[in-house]
């Protein structure tokens, strides 16, 4: 099936782990490579829908982008800049080498583009308690499942949101919620060149090392290949984001 956006398409399809339909949970689509702008319409759109129909389907939106930064909406754009240059980030914006998007999740910069695959998940959290916390670690652990499978040992680290290796970041989360409906999610390096993290402080972490999968096990890895094992955890384990805390299943 094709998704419009204005004039642009993108390919998509929803994976499928047997060649069955599996959406009672989570409509899961590989979207291929697609620029920042287009799968944000694409979120906004999406997010309009579910507030207005209520009953349709969470979403989980799979994809590569073409380089570019982001930023939260914060006041403090200190992380624009790499170590060594504006100490308080006023040049950071001009020196990057690739465009920056300021959007509406929380967290400082980062850096998206080839060999990362990006998780996008429109749910509506009303259908999960409303638990924002319970959220982003159910996003975390299902990155951590992930690594797992590839014999990479992952872990959250306390107060800083995301998925680490030992001290090294393999992958960034960074919501931002409307009306209880999620948009944005994660940022998993699989592979490819990790050099334009360098152009800023990643996530507002000061001397962060970055790492992908392929640097931690010096293997070849493809996007979409692990846009698929994503997609098999995430339909295994949504059901347990829609589960009350006292162990009953949410209706959604």
């Amino acid at each position: 099936m094709k998704v419009e956006i204005g004039r642009n398409a993108a390919l998509s399809r929803k994976l499928s782990r047997d060649g069955a339909p599996r959406q009672p949970y989570l409509n899961v689509r590989w979207l291929g490579q697609m620029e920042f702008s287009h799968a944000l319409a694409l979120q906004e759109e999406l997010v309009a829908k579910k507030r207005n129909e209520p009953l349709s389907e969470d979403q989980l939106l799979l994809l590569e982008h073409e380089p570019v930064y982001t930023i939260g909406r914060t006041p403090d754009r200190s992380s624009l800049s790499a170590p060594g240059q504006s100490r308080r980030g006023e040049l950071g914006s001009a020196q990057l080498p690739y465009p920056l998007f300021s959007i509406n999740r929380g967290g400082q910069a980062t850096y998206h583009g080839p060999g990362q695959l990006m998780g996008y998940p429109i749910i509506d959290l009303r259908g999960c308690g409303q638990d924002l916390h319970k959220y982003l670690r159910w996003l975390e652990q299902l990155l951590i499942d992930l690594l797992a499978k590839y014999e990479i040992t992952a872990q959250r680290r306390e107060s800083l949101t995301g998925v680490w290796v030992e001290n090294r970041k393999i992958a960034s989360i960074g919501v931002g919620v409307r009306h209880w409906i999620t948009m944005h999610g994660f940022a998993l390096n699989v592979c490819g060149d990790l050099s334009p993290f360098d152009q800023i402080v990643p996530c507002g972490i000061n001397n962060v090392s970055m790492t992908s999968m392929e640097k931690e096990t010096q293997q070849a890895f493809n996007v979409a290949d692990i846009a698929r094992e994503v997609e098999k955890l995430a339909l295994d384990s949504i059901v347990t984001l829609r589960v009350a805390p006292e162990g009953q299943l949410i209706n959604a």
